[in-house]
């Protein structure tokens, strides 16, 4: 009897071969697409203008002039403002890290992409120094050492200065020498300074390694090539003729990876459990008595009185549609959104007032989680480009003007400028982070308060307004599409993206829903209530998307608020004192949930798929043309 095709095939084992396979290959043709600088121009050629860069290394590490003339010509010739450059000599699994995170054929034209780099040299023109607040500290080769962590997380941060001009090259002159592997707090620290966690990392490497070693003993010849494919991965994506990274530990890595990157992981694990958390540190701690004291006053102070009536068309028929407390950062207090029989609109009742929305962001997007929401909002570009792409059809030349409202740090005006070069973004935000984005060049002027405040100053001046996951964060929605109105030009477009509360997965998931976003979310707007009050104002709806507009985690979403309600993070600095018992809980729920994030995902997957295909997503999209007869006055509820 013949046996069937593939009979014998472990699969398990063949899967993981062939997801080694695959990233053997892509590291491999990243590496090579890394450009290597050429020989500094000879005296004939003339000497390069060096003149306004900055070159920032690693102590220790010494750059003769004639590499730092070669990347000065380079990074002009390139057009680029930041450039890091790679050590022809760098150690393997350092090269190999590098290679995991960025893509350079990439990398360059996206704009959000974070800064990644060798952490050895950086050469930076002064005017992004300058821009970004960074003290150079000497110039030319000689400039003043710093430590890796450092330099890893002043290119991350350099990149956003230098959204379309930062680039990475090798230097073939440069070296660093053999390097022994780091202890496991310089490599937890330099996890860090990349914005990854090294704590997950590790335990995610040491799963990994189980993994092989599992497949190696139980599965066969299968089991043993993927685990032999992984012991060989640095040679074959380092080793050979014409590689333009001739790390110095090649040999060594390679003969003895299972063992090193055994050792690597349990030191960076080890050190992070030995690592204070970040309560213990003196910002934490005056943020910690800051919140004890205003804490003491309770939180009914930060509510409005309940009203009787909905906002949007003042029916008294309401009913409760969920109650939660803040699963966002585990800040005292319960919310209830309430939804209206009538209209099906759903809003905040009873709302914060102005303080207490003050208080229930502050540390969410900016001082405590600042990094993390940039990290996210970061990861979005497709999305950003793909609400700045539905413009294309209803509009024969590129918008002069855009105002992004509520941008934030500006990352949708940073995204969109692939889209719309030729175009002046200005951004409008209640928080500093609209400064900030006007400092990096995301947007031209960055607009600081709140929108209506701005109706008659910046009248008729933009062709085009954007309120992009806003309307549902403000106080009066109504009001916020009046003053659009009034600073669009005639014929101007106004295009919104809100959480859709009919979405069949906010009646699936009740209070799990991510987009209930409670309690920043004030008001969720069905879609017909929003083409209503559109056409009060004189707006003409062009176009409407729900599944292109589908944010893909509501099962992923569900899963974090679970983990975040039944485990909150013990070192917030809002709570009680983290207790060691509390630690544990939080880490052991967390370990829990990891398997649970796993099958989220994949559930996202399907669920985006599925959106996509049937136009029923968690979110909608509108775009509206002004007209130009006058808006109809509407009458105030």
């Amino acid at each position: 009897m013949t046996p069937p095709p593939f009979h014998g095939v472990r699969w398990t084992s063949a899967l993981t071969l062939a997801a080694l396979g695959a990233g053997t290959v892509r590291a491999r043709r990243r590496l090579r697409a890394i450009p290597v600088l050429p020989a500094p121009p000879s005296a004939v050629d003339g000497l390069p203008r060096a003149a306004g860069w900055r070159l920032l290394t690693a102590r220790g590490l010494e750059v003769d002039p004639a590499t730092f003339l070669a990347a000065c010509a380079h990074a002009d010739r390139e057009g680029l403002r930041v450039l890091d450059l790679l050590p022809a000599d760098l150690a393997a699994e350092r090269v190999l890290g590098l290679l995991r995170l960025v893509d350079p054929v990439g990398y360059r034209e996206d704009r959000l992409a974070e800064g990644r780099g060798a952490g050895y040299a950086v050469l930076v023109a002064e005017e992004v120094l300058a821009r970004a607040g960074v003290e150079p500290g000497g110039s030319g080769p000689d400039a003043a050492g710093r430590e890796p962590a450092d330099l890893l997380a002043l290119t991350r941060r350099l990149k956003e200065y230098a959204a379309a001009a930062t680039g990475l090259a090798i230097a073939p002159a440069l070296s660093v020498g053999r390097a022994g592997d780091p202890a496991g707090a310089v490599r937890a620290a330099e996890l860090r300074a990349q914005g990854l966690p090294p704590g997950v990392l590790a335990a995610a490497q040491l799963a990994g390694l189980g993994l092989l070693a599992g497949l190696a003993v139980r599965q066969g010849r299968w089991g043993a090539a993927a685990a032999g494919l992984y012991w060989l991965q640095p040679y074959l994506v380092l080793g050979g003729p014409g590689a333009p990274v001739r790390s110095a530990d090649l040999p060594g890595v390679t003969a003895a990876r299972p063992a090193r990157s055994l050792g690597a992981a349990l030191r960076t694990a080890a050190a992070v459990l030995r690592t204070p958390s970040d309560a213990d540190s003196g910002a934490d701690t005056a943020r910690a008595a800051a919140y004890r004291a205003e804490l003491a006053f309770g939180t009914d102070r930060f509510l409005e009185p309940r009203r009787t009536t909905c906002p949007w068309c003042g029916s008294r028929q309401l009913f409760v549609r969920v109650r939660v407390p803040d699963l966002l950062q585990g800040k005292p207090g319960r919310f209830t959104l309430e939804q209206c029989a009538d209209c099906r609109h759903v809003f905040q009742n009873p709302r914060l007032n102005p303080d207490g929305l003050e208080f229930y962001y502050r540390d969410f997007y900016d001082g405590r989680g600042e990094e993390g929401a940039g990290t996210v909002f970061g990861r979005l570009g497709d999305s950003y480009r793909k609400r700045a792409e539905m413009l294309r059809p209803h509009t024969v030349d590129a918008p002069g003007s855009w105002l992004d409202v509520g941008t934030g740090h500006g990352h949708f005006c940073n995204a969109a400028r692939a889209v719309w070069p030729d175009t002046r973004f200005d951004g409008l935000d209640m928080g500093d982070g609209v400064g900030e984005a006007e400092r990096r060049g995301w947007v031209e002027t960055g607009f600081q308060g709140q929108f209506p405040e701005f109706a008659q100053k910046l009248a008729g001046r933009y062709e085009v307004v954007s309120m992009y996951h806003y309307l549902e964060h403000t106080r009066d929605p109504l009001t916020e599409l009046d003053t659009a109105a009034a600073v669009l030009a005639p014929g101007g477009l106004l295009a919104i993206e809100l959480p859709d509360p009919e979405s069949r997965m906010a009646r699936l998931l009740g209070s799990a829903w991510l987009p209930w976003f409670q309690p920043q979310h004030q008001h969720l707007i069905p879609a017909s209530n929003l083409r209503e009050a559109l056409a009060e104002r004189g707006f003409t709806v062009l176009a409407e998307e729900h599944g292109a507009a589908h944010q893909g985690n509501d099962f992923f979403g569900a899963v974090a608020l679970t983990t975040t309600r039944l485990a909150p993070d013990p070192d917030r600095p809002w709570a009680p004192p983290a207790t060691r018992r509390g630690r544990a809980l939080a880490r052991a729920v967390r370990a829990a949930a990891l398997p649970c994030f796993a099958g989220a995902a994949v559930l996202d997957a399907l669920r985006t798929a599925a959106a996509r295909r049937t136009d029923g997503g968690n979110a909608y999209r509108l775009l509206a043309r002004r007209d130009d007869r006058p808006a109809t006055a509407r009458e105030d509820r």
